[in-house]
């Protein structure tokens, strides 16, 4: 089993920053893609980014400007630096992974962790 835990969320003022991270644990061989989707209330969940172990990364292009997505592979960890926030990326981010259970093999597994609140507001 792969357990995801994210942290970094909270409450931050339009223009100001957060920091999320993840971090994964459990039985698994690598991680070949790791990354977040959000879920604002109502709408369904959507791409923030992710990354390949060798640094390829899929984007919501209209997010690049503002978020940056990196990872720590030694340690297993995604991180998303969010800057000038705006009160329309409140919502739910989960942290994602896509998990290979045994080494040299084609099946990856996906993994989503319990998400954590963002919230822009003045």
């Amino acid at each position: 089993q792969v357990q995801l835990v994210e942290a970094g969320g909270g409450v931050v003022e339009p223009g100001g920053s957060l920091k999320l991270s993840c971090a994964a644990s459990g039985n698994f061989a690598s991680i070949p893609t790791m990354g977040w989707y959000r879920q604002a209330p109502g709408k369904q969940r959507d791409l923030v980014a992710v990354m390949a172990t060798g640094g390829g990364s899929n984007w919501d292009n209209h997010l690049r400007d503002r978020f940056t997505i990196s990872r720590d592979n030694a340690k297993n960890m995604v991180f998303l630096q969010m800057n000038s926030l705006k009160p329309e990326d409140t919502a739910v981010y989960y942290c994602y992974a896509s998990v290979r259970r045994r080494a040299f093999s084609g099946t990856t597994y996906e993994y989503w962790g319990q998400g954590t609140q963002v919230t822009v507001s003045s």
